[in-house]
């Protein structure tokens, strides 16, 4: 149009008619692209196909753009955001496909024309690398029409948040229970009642049923004898996430693991295992928020660990933290604390030690990476490092003096020996004065 008026106000001032020429084809042009003109902005619509996931799971999202108007799209321009762990491998307008892995990942443009009364899907496959909550979008469209004279302005949609839940490592413990404290449950206890333990053989007394009666000892005693058995119980299993400090560098599910990685998922296969057993399972933070989950049994309870997981933070804190949610109105005096520490804080293990010396069932497990690089720089960074691993090997010694074992977390059978020494513990006869 501003040439085609430059032209024209030249023409009548030169009197020249070639200019009035020169500017007809401009004209026409412009004149035939506007002829329809589309009313309506474009619709943009995002889209998961499963917001549960997994870490290492396939991830699929849809960002769809439609044009309800009756005039077509020339041209589409779409973009989308996506969290950095969620790797986006391929993504293509229907069929086809973009290999992005390499390129540059998926919040580069993406172009397509959009018929009229119709939508276009670009379709986003990948990977989710690691558990917690992650950012799909915002995304973004802005549309050409009227062969290109015509943009649109940007029509962005709100992202959608993703659950990525932390991989289970494999755990299993075989007598991993020092007091069971329930009532019903899959653990062998001290206390006479229905169960499948055999404690001895006594006199029938009124009450006792009747499927009960050993009728070989009756027999040779001619008198009803029934057999005794301990009551199996489930226990309370308190799983303490220490969440003052973090280190190392987390790679995704397949790389390297941070400490929050491995506290992560090692809370979750801890949960896991004793949930499955009928024990009850509740979640602490040692921090400056002292998050608390409420002990529970069942499925409803694996996924709400899940869940709750999914907002640990480490967060540093200068003050002291809150202690008093490890009171006996919330930590049973029967309960097994399983402490998951890296140790990089004196409070951590000062928290130990009041924990054991409260009388506590308490096993601490090192979540500290063991691949940790030591620093090359200038200057006394390797020497001081080294004093570091020093001064911490010692404060682990003096929680081991103080009767909290420690031991590093590797997945099935970490703890098997650690539990049995702390079972073996709680049942051993008392010393008493007289």
């Amino acid at each position: 149009v501003l040439l085609t008026g430059v032209l024209l106000v030249a023409a009548v001032l030169l009197g020249r008619i070639d200019l009035v020429v020169l500017a007809t084809p401009f004209a026409l042009g412009t004149a035939y692209a506007l002829r329809r003109r589309p009313a309506a902005l474009p619709e943009l619509e995002l889209g998961v196909g499963d917001t549960h996931l997994v870490e290492g799971a396939p991830l699929a999202a849809t960002v769809a753009v439609a044009n309800p108007d009756l005039v077509g799209y020339d041209l589409a321009v779409v973009r989308t955001r996506m969290s950095r762990w969620l790797r986006v491998e391929q993504v293509g307008f229907g069929g086809t496909g973009l290999d992005v892995s390499r390129s540059g990942g998926a919040d580069r443009p993406f172009v397509t024309s959009v018929p009229r009364g119709s939508a276009v899907d670009l379709k986003l496959t990948g990977t989710a690398l690691r558990w917690g909550r992650h950012p799909i979008g915002p995304a973004g469209v802005r549309v050409a029409a009227a062969d290109g004279l015509l943009v649109s302005r940007a029509v962005i949609t709100d992202p959608i948040r993703a659950r990525v839940y932390p991989r289970t490592e494999p755990f299993d413990a075989v007598e991993a229970m020092p007091r069971a404290a329930g009532l019903v449950g899959a653990h062998r206890s001290r206390r006479p009642g229905e169960g499948g333990e055999l404690a001895g053989v006594r006199v029938f007394a009124p009450g006792d049923r009747l499927r009960r009666i050993d009728w070989r000892v009756s027999l040779r005693a001619r008198q009803l004898h029934v057999a005794s058995t301990l009551s199996d119980r489930d226990a309370e299993v308190v799983v303490l996430l220490d969440v003052l400090a973090e280190a190392g560098r987390s790679g995704g599910v397949n790389g390297t693991a941070s400490v929050l990685d491995t506290t992560v998922r090692a809370a979750a296969a801890l949960a896991e295992h004793y949930l499955h057993r009928g024990d009850r399972v509740s979640m602490l933070e040692y921090g400056p928020a002292a998050r608390r989950l409420r002990p529970a049994t069942g499925r409803r309870q694996y996924l709400t660990v899940l869940e709750w997981l999914l907002d640990v933070q480490a967060e540093s804190s200068p003050h002291e933290p809150y202690d008093q949610v490890f009171g006996p109105q919330v930590l049973s005096s029967d309960a097994l604390v399983v402490v998951l520490t890296p140790l990089l804080d004196e409070r951590s293990a000062q928290m130990l030690a009041r924990l054991a010396r409260g009388g506590r069932f308490v096993v601490a497990v090192d979540t500290l990476p063991a691949e940790l690089p030591v620093p090359k720089e200038r200057g006394w960074a390797e020497v001081a490092y080294r004093l570091w691993r020093l001064d911490r090997d010692t404060m682990i010694g003096q929680l081991r003096e103080h009767g909290v074992p420690v031991v590093r977390w590797a997945g099935a059978g970490s703890l098997d020996e650690v539990l049995r020494d702390v079972a073996r513990l709680a049942t051993a006869p008392k010393a008493g004065l007289r």
